[in-house]
Order: C-alpha cells, then structure tokens, then sequence
C-alpha cells in the first residue's frame, strides 16, 4: 500500500514510517522544514512538504494514497490544548473526507479515557477533555465509509531518542529541583508502550482496515509514579518525595492521573504482541538519563 503518514519525522511517527517500509509499504510522509524533509527522505520515504494547517495540502495527500495513518500534534508542551484539539480535528476532518474506502489510523490518547480504572478499547472517551474530541471526529468517518480506527497511546510512548515525552520532564524536572517527586501517595499509574511495540500496532492496524473501533497500544497496564521517582531519584542521586501540584508545574494534570490502560482486545483483533522493554526496565537501562 501507499501509505500516507503525518507526524513522520516525530518520535512515534519515524517508527512508523521504518516500520511500514520494512514490511513492503510505500510510505508519504509529512514534513514542514528542509532538514525533517532531508532525514525523512534518508529513511527511504518520499517527502511532502506541508503542516497540519495546510487543509488543501492534506486532503490531496490523502485523496493519492491508500491508507492514512495521522500522528502529528501540535504539543507546545501542552500550553493551549483547547488550540491543539482544534487544529487536530480540522486535519482529520481534511483527511477523511478523501478516504472512503481506505483505512485511516487516528492517534487518540489513553490518558483521558477512564481515569482511576483500567481503561479498555470499548470505553468512550470524555468528551470534554480536548484532544478526546478527536475520536469522535475521526469514527464519524465510519458512516461514510471509511475505514477508520482510533488507535490510543499511553501516557508514556519510550525508548531510546525519547526527549519530549512525560517521562523525560519528570526527569529534567528532578534534575532541576534536585528533588525526584511523584503526587500524593504516588500509587497513580501510567500505562507504556515501547515505541517500536506502537510503530508495529500502527502497521497492524493499517493493514488490518478495521472501521469504528479504538485500539490500545499499550504493553505496561500502569507503572506506578512512585516507582518511575525511585528509578529517577536513584539513577540522578536526588531524594525521592511526595510533592504538591504546583510542584510539577505544566505537567501537573497529567501526573495526578491514575490512567492504567488494557490492550486485550487490540492482541485479539491485531494480533499484535508488545515485545519491547517495559518501562521500568527501560528507565534502568541508562539512556533516559545521558545528556
């Protein structure tokens, strides 16, 4: 298949990109500067220069490919999420109108879906988180047949080259107060994913076409915070502590949730088996820690 991806020089959608090469796919991907095009174009992929904002741009990529697997985010470390959610849903919207008939591959986040319980692929997410409302438009394609899935990754997608995640500003964040915190009693959990075990559900999904449904990418159901601040505190040399809110500035709403996730049905419909690290393990590895 000729595969269009957004997001393909990021941390998950470079992985996708090799994955999708590597088993036969041709692959478009995105890129908005002449450096991202040039290491796009090294990994085999023809290049089209654009962003999520150019609405024509992606509706032509999409109308001249036969799939479309969409990871770009605007993150901005989570300043505006509101703006975010928005400029997403106006891309998936550019993306599904040129796609009846094909499968579309839609990144949505676990995080949201069903804080304080372990979260499934049947489980709606909450409407009034923002980027959540990208689900929604994405399986409305569904009734106009497109063969679209929502494919959620957890609160930490890691692995080597991993600089922007929530793992590492947990990180920077211990290094800079000299102190490794997690919330409250820290027995909240994230659910993880090695990102080459993400890369592989993607090209799964992909090829599997399916339509209406959410997926998991998830291999770790939830590490607790504590834990993850005991490897830092340990691999850093700093203290490890229950803090305040107001002591993880930005990043505060994403560590007081308990976010656990469940994979079983995507292992089922996909047939996909996380092999990678775990998180913990991949924490004790080291290189989270090399600057």
């Amino acid at each position: 298949m000729r595969v269009f991806v957004t997001g393909a020089t990021g941390f998950v959608g470079s992985a996708v990109v090799r994955e999708l090469l590597g088993a036969g796919h041709e692959v478009v991907g995105l890129a908005r500067s002449d450096e991202k095009a040039a290491t796009l174009a090294a990994t085999g992929a023809e290049v089209r220069r654009g962003t999520l904002q150019d609405i024509e741009g992606l509706r032509a990529a999409a109308a001249g490919a036969d799939a479309v697997v969409h990871t770009a985010y605007i993150h901005d470390d989570f300043a505006d999420l509101t703006a975010a959610a928005a400029t997403d849903r106006a891309a998936i919207a550019a993306l599904g109108e040129a796609l009846e008939g094909k499968p579309f591959v839609v990144t949505a986040a676990t995080g949201p879906v069903a804080p304080g319980r372990v979260a499934t692929e049947e489980d709606v997410a909450d409407p009034d988180f923002p980027r959540s409302q990208s689900e929604a438009a994405a399986l409305a394609f569904a009734e106009r047949g497109v063969r679209v899935s929502v494919l959620r990754l957890p609160h930490s997608v890691h692995g080597e080259g991993d600089r922007h995640g929530f793992v590492p500003a947990l990180i920077r964040l211990a290094r800079e107060k000299g102190v490794s915190a997690y919330p409250g009693d820290g027995a909240g959990r994230w659910a993880a994913v090695h990102r080459l075990d993400a890369a592989r559900a993607y090209r799964l999904a992909v090829e599997a076409g399916l339509s209406g449904v959410r997926l998991h990418a998830v291999g770790d159901e939830g590490a607790p915070l504590r834990v993850l601040a005991e490897v830092i505190g340990r691999h850093l040399g700093v203290p490890v502590e229950s803090a305040a809110p107001d002591h993880f500035g930005w990043l505060a709403h994403f560590a007081a949730l308990d976010s656990p996730a469940s994979s079983e049905l995507t292992r089922k419909w996909l047939g996909w088996v996380p092999e990678g690290a775990g998180l913990v393990a991949d924490l004790e590895a080291g290189h989270y820690f090399v600057e």
